[in-house]
C-alpha cells in the first residue's frame, strides 16, 4: 500500500501562479496549432543587453558558491545604483541578492510576523505566499477613479484601528497589473502615514526603470529608515529566466536583513554565480544601458497608450499606464451583453476569449477582484522586442512612434487589441 500524502493545509488546493499557468497553457495550444496570441505572462519582449550577455559568456566559468548574500561587487554596484535613484547613501551590507525578487519577498514575509497590507489589485503571488507561511494578509482596495493607487488616508484609517501592530506593505509602482505609479507628493503622504505607524514598506521597483517618462521615484528617498526597495533583472533588463533579484535593507532593519540571509543559508544556499558576475554590469549602468532602456521605454509608452486609446474606442475601460507594460481593463459597461452570452465572471470572460480569439489574458480575480469583477490584466508584450529596439534607435528620439510604426514593429500586439475589441462589441 502506498504511504499517505497529506499536504500542509496551507499549501492544499493551491495552483500554480496564474501567470505561469497562462504561459503554458498558452504554449501548449500553440504547439496544438492555435494562433494564440500571448498577453497574459508579462514577460519583457527586450533582449539582454549585448555588453551584460558579454559579461555573462566571460564569467561562465565562475562555478565556486559565493557569499549568501551575494557577490560583494555586485552588492556595491547594487547598492550604487539605489542611492542614484533614491539619494540614498546604502553600503553593499545592506543588500541581499536571491534567485529572484519573488524568492526574496516569500522570505521577507517568513521572518516577518505582523500584518501584510496588499493595495488591490496586486501582484498574483503576494497573497499565495502569505497564505502558504499562514501569515495575515489583509487587501486594501483602490479603484479605478483614484487611478489604483493606495491612498494615504485609506492606509491611516485602517492602521489606527490598531496602531501599534506591526506591519508590512507591499507597494509597487509601476504598478502590476495596473500600469500605474505614484508622484513625489503622493509617495511623500504616504511615507508620513508609514513612519506616524511604524509600518515596514516593500518598495517592489522591479518596474521602476519602466517608468515611461524615465522620472521614476522612490518612497525610500521620503521614507530610507523604513524601506526595503527590491529590484532585479527580469524587467527592466530582459532577464526573466536568469533568476536574480535584489533587496536594499536600511541599516534599522539590519534584524530582517540578517533573518533573511540566515534562511536563505537553509535554503538556496546562494545565487548563480555567473548570473551574479554579469548582473554587476547590468546594475552598473553606462551610456549603452541607458540608450537601452530610453528605447524600452519610448516603444511600450507608445504601445500603451495606443492600446488604451482603441480599448476606450470599444466602451472597454483602462487607465492610461505611467510605466512597465499592462493594463487592468474593465468591461464593466458589457455587463449586459456579456451576461447575455452567459458570461457572468473574469474567469470566464478570459477563457471565452481564449476560445474564441486566440487572446489569452488573465481575470481580475487573480489580482485580487472579486471573481465577478469584469475586470482583466493584459501584458502587451507579444512582440519581436530586438526589432522594435533596433528600429527605434533609428527614429528621431523626439519623434512619436506613430501607429504605422506599431503596425509593422507590434503587429501581433495590435491584432489581439482589435480582435479583443471585436469580440466585446459582438451583439
Amino acid at each position: 500500500m502506498a504511504p499517505k500524502a497529506d499536504l500542509n493545509p496551507n499549501v492544499s488546493g493551491l495552483t500554480p501562479s496564474a501567470t505561469v499557468a497562462i504561459n503554458e497553457r498558452s504554449n501548449a495550444l500553440r504547439s496544438e496549432g492555435m494562433d494564440i496570441f500571448k498577453l497574459g505572462l508579462g514577460q519583457s519582449p527586450f533582449p539582454v543587453p549585448d555588453s551584460v550577455v558579454q559579461r555573462l559568456q566571460d564569467c561562465a566559468h565562475e562555478k565556486d558558491y559565493l557569499p549568501v548574500a551575494g557577490l560583494l561587487e555586485l552588492r556595491q554596484a547594487v547598492a550604487n545604483y539605489h542611492q542614484r535613484r533614491a539619494g540614498v547613501p546604502y553600503t553593499a551590507d545592506q543588500v541581499i541578492v536571491g534567485p529572484g525578487s519573488k524568492e526574496l519577498m516569500f522570505l521577507l514575509q517568513l521572518v516577518f510576523p505582523g500584518e501584510l497590507l496588499l493595495p488591490a489589485p496586486m501582484w498574483v503571488s503576494y497573497e499565495p505566499q502569505a497564505h502558504i507561511l499562514g501569515r495575515s494578509a489583509t487587501c486594501l482596495h483602490t479603484s479605478a477613479d483614484q487611478r489604483w493607487r493606495l491612498q494615504p488616508k485609506q492606509l491611516e484609517e485602517h492602521c489606527k484601528k490598531d496602531p501599534s501592530r506591526p506591519r508590512l506593505l507591499f507597494l509597487t509602482y509601476p504598478n502590476n497589473p495596473t500600469g500605474t505609479s505614484y508622484t513625489a507628493d503622493e509617495l511623500t503622504e504616504l511615507a508620513t502615514i508609514a513612519r506616524r505607524y511604524n509600518i515596514i514598506v516593500m518598495s517592489d521597483e522591479i518596474y521602476g526603470e519602466l517608468d515611461h517618462g524615465g522620472t521614476y521615484r522612490t518612497i525610500a528617498s521620503s521614507y530610507p529608515e523604513g524601506t526595503i526597495s527590491s529590484s532585479g533583472l527580469s524587467k527592466w533588463c530582459g532577464a526573466g529566466g536568469w533568476r536574480l533579484g535584489t533587496f536594499v535593507v536600511p541599516e534599522q532593519l539590519n534584524t530582517i536583513r540578517d533573518a533573511i540571509v540566515a534562511v536563505a543559508s537553509e535554503t538556496f544556499t546562494s545565487t548563480s554565480a555567473p548570473i551574479q558576475y554579469a548582473a554587476v554590469r547590468a546594475f552598473e549602468g553606462g551610456d549603452d544601458i541607458d540608450a537601452y532602456l530610453v528605447q524600452s521605454r519610448r516603444i511600450l509608452q507608445a504601445l500603451g497608450n495606443w492600446i488604451h486609446t482603441r480599448l476606450g474606442q470599444a466602451d472597454v475601460m483602462t487607465v492610461a499606464p505611467e510605466g512597465g507594460f499592462y493594463l487592468f481593463a474593465d468591461f464593466t459597461a458589457h455587463t449586459e451583453s456579456l451576461h447575455a452570452r452567459g458570461i457572468t465572471t473574469g474567469a470566464e470572460l478570459c477563457e471565452r476569449l481564449l476560445q474564441e480569439t486566440g487572446v489569452a489574458i488573465l481575470p481580475g480575480s487573480c489580482f485580487g477582484q472579486g471573481e465577478t469583477s469584469l475586470t482583466t490584466r493584459l501584458s502587451y508584450v507579444n512582440f519581436d522586442g530586438a526589432a522594435a529596439l533596433a528600429s527605434a534607435a533609428g527614429v528621431p528620439e523626439h519623434t512619436e512612434l506613430d501607429e504605422r510604426w506599431l503596425s509593422q514593429f507590434c503587429n501581433r500586439t495590435l491584432r489581439a487589441t482589435e480582435r479583443l475589441c471585436a469580440w466585446v462589441q459582438q451583439a
